[in-house]
Order: C-alpha cells, then structure tokens, then sequence
C-alpha cells in the first residue's frame, strides 16, 4: 500500500512538473491541421496515433527541461516556490530522465511517420529547449513560445505529407500569435521578479499597459490567420463563425 500510494504520488509530481492539462489543451490545434490535411476524408489511424503521441511527448519534454533551465529562478519566486524540484518531490535526475525519455518518444514517433519528420524533429527539439533560454536576451520570447507550439499544424501537414502549405503556415501564424498574447497575460504575474533577476518580458520592458495592447494586437492577428487559414481551404462560413466565436470567447 505504501509503495503504491508513493508511486502514485510520484505520478502526479511528474503530471504537476510538465502541466499535463495544458497538453490536453494545446491539442485541438493539431487535430484541426489533421482535419484540414486530410480534406474530409477519415485520418489514418496509425498516422494519428503517432501524430498525437509525438505532440505530446515533444511538449512533456519541452516543458521538463524548462523546469530544469529555470530551477534557481523557480526557486526564488514565491509563485513557483512550490513546484516538485523545488519542494523535492522530483530530483534533478528524475526530470532529466524524464526530458530523455520523452524526447527520445518524440524522435521516435516522427521516424515512424516519415523521413521528413524525423529529420525536423531535432529542429523542432532545438526550438523547444531553446524557448527555456530566450527570455534572458529577449522581450519577445512570447513569440517564440508561440512559434513553438505554433509549430504542431505544420508538423502535422509533414507528417501526413511529407511537405508544408499555406494552410499549415496560417494556422501556425493564427497558434502563434494566440499563444505569444496569452504568454504577455501570464508573464504580469512575474513584472516585479523579472525585472528584478533582469528577466526579459513586453510588461517589464513596456509595462502592463502598453504590453496588453500588445497582446490584444497578437490576437486580432489570430483571427486574421485562422481565417485566412479557412479561406485557404475553402471552408467558408462554418470556419468563420468558429473562429471568431473562438475569439470572442478568449477576450470575455
């Protein structure tokens, strides 16, 4: 019973270490490129098995190593004071073992897709690790935290493919510009830590003002995108209405 409940609660720090819910949150995005690759016809099951297993396991990895880049800063921010590294619920070695694993499955799961797959998964890797360091040199790592989520229709039109297309680079544009306006909302949390460690973010280097029109500008961008993304396709009204309900829902 004991052993049982410490691997459950082991299990549910590594769930807690890479905010597992936000995965299930990022997916809808890829799932809308395999739709639209796929133009009405009924996906390939084993290409969506391996599509999904490789988002979610290139996000896990990502969001690990972004633990252990950011360790001392976590440590010293009363926000995140509490995270598993910090309260020693995961080691350091854990989370490394843990990032390994999980870019390894990435790798893996782009292999079995197709050769152009596997070969941009050590690019997409270098994207992902490399958000963990950007927000010390640049105010605009919000973007680059949206490209690299931003990158998942274009992985999916790859692996189904084999090859990008306006569609994939719209609705990477839309996932960006979505996600970099959320990051500017998140990053208030943190003005007074970051400008003290001398971390870089729109509301330390603009202020929370000037960084939300910012983020509202990011958004109305989103919708230009998805729609675009839609006309491309020629999915009309039904893809118009969605996404500006989309939309709409996100600023109330």
């Amino acid at each position: 019973m004991d052993r049982s409940r410490a691997l459950t609660a082991k299990l549910t720090s590594f769930i807690e270490l890479i905010k597992f819910e936000h995965t299930i949150f990022a997916l809808p995005f890829a799932m809308i490129a395999l739709i639209m690759v796929y133009d009405g016809h009924l996906p390939d099951p084993t290409k969506t098995f391996w599509i999904v297993l490789a988002m979610v396991s290139a996000r896990s990895a990502a969001m690990a190593f972004n633990r252990i880049a950011d360790y001392v800063y976590d440590t010293k921010n009363p926000r995140t004071e509490t995270r598993p590294l910090q309260t020693r619920r995961l080691t350091m070695k854990e989370a490394w073992i843990f990032t390994v694993l999980a870019a390894f499955a990435f790798v893996f799961s782009a292999a079995m897709l197709n050769w152009a797959a596997f070969l941009l998964s050590f690019v997409a890797l270098f994207v992902l690790f490399g958000y963990s360091y950007m927000k010390r040199f640049s105010s605009f790592s919000h973007l680059v935290l949206g490209f690299s989520l931003g990158m998942s229709p274009g992985g999916v039109w790859i692996a189904v493919t084999g090859h990008l297309s306006l569609t994939s680079l719209l609705l990477c544009g839309g996932v960006t510009f979505w996600v970099a306006g959320f990051d500017i909302f998140y990053a208030l949390q943190d003005i007074d830590f970051d400008s003290k460690e001398n971390l870089k973010s729109l509301p330390v280097r603009l202020g929370a003002k000037k960084a939300l029109v910012i983020a509202f500008f990011f958004h109305v961008a989103t919708i230009i995108f998805f729609l675009a993304a839609g006309l491309s396709e020629h999915m009309g009204g039904v893809f118009l209405r969605w996404s500006l309900h989309h939309r709409a829902n996100t600023f109330l």
